[in-house]
């Protein structure tokens, strides 16, 4: 599903026009960046919680060469699947 796909959906489900459905998604978007990035989680009922991690420095290798070189630490967002959505993909 694309975006104007989504915001289609969304403002059918609401039933409001697609500039509302625009801003609801937007505002969404918006809350979930700034909670993970600042380091928290959001939980979203039915779907998921989506996260961020520290990863810590290590040793990596490139496949291409063979070379070994010190991977800096980095933070990675992370998105654990919620039970009631697995089961409903599993039918």
């Amino acid at each position: 599903m694309t975006k104007t796909q989504l915001i289609a959906a969304l403002a059918e489900e609401m039933g409001t026009d697609t500039k509302s459905a625009v801003v609801a998604l937007n505002a969404i978007t918006g809350l979930i960046t700034r909670e993970v990035s600042g380091g928290g989680a959001v939980t979203l009922p039915g779907v998921g919680k989506i996260y961020c991690r520290e990863r810590p420095e290590r040793q990596v290798r490139n496949p291409a060469t063979g070379e070994q070189f010190k991977k800096e630490a980095e933070k990675v967002v992370k998105m654990t699947i919620a039970k009631a959505l697995k089961d409903a993909v599993e039918g």
